[in-house]
């Protein structure tokens, strides 16, 4: 699990690790929750990056994201961090007396290292000017390594 502070003593975000299957080689990451402050942020970006490399050393083949398919904002963040699409699950759960489709997203072992390269370069302090803005995106960096888009987020 993931946790941080704002730096004015609120808390900024929670990620955890959900559905751990060793035998089968797969972690989720979910729960994920982070206040507007952080999002897209070096520090968030860090410790998404930290949890899957963790998942990955630890012997994990498969590190999975799965979200709301009407959350748009979510599947962004998904595919910014590099996770690969790899589909809808529609009818996928019941939600407060709803259907619910869930948009699936991966990243797999042979993915890792040319993802946790995009992620050095983004992450380095060559990246960020003198007022802390980007140089390069992380999804521009990360969208050479997705197997698939997500189809949603070309509208």
């Amino acid at each position: 699990m993931w946790s941080c502070a704002t730096g004015r003593g609120q808390a900024g975000g929670i990620a955890s690790y959900l559905r751990i299957t060793p035998e089968a080689g797969s972690i989720e990451v979910g729960h994920i929750c982070i206040a507007p402050a952080l999002q897209r942020g070096a520090a968030w970006t860090e410790a998404m990056f930290l949890m899957m490399d963790w998942a990955f050393k630890a012997g994990y083949r498969r590190y999975e994201w799965k979200c709301n398919a009407l959350n748009l904002a979510s599947r962004r963040a998904a595919q910014r961090l590099g996770f690969s699409f790899e589909g809808v699950f529609r009818n996928h759960m019941i939600v407060k007396g709803r259907n619910r489709d869930t948009a699936w997203f991966s990243v797999i072992d042979s993915e890792w290292p040319a993802l946790a390269e995009a992620y050095a370069a983004w992450l380095s302090p060559a990246n960020f000017d003198a007022r802390g803005q980007q140089r390069e995106r992380l999804s521009d960096l990360t969208r050479l390594v997705r197997a698939a888009s997500d189809p949603a987020l070309d509208r």
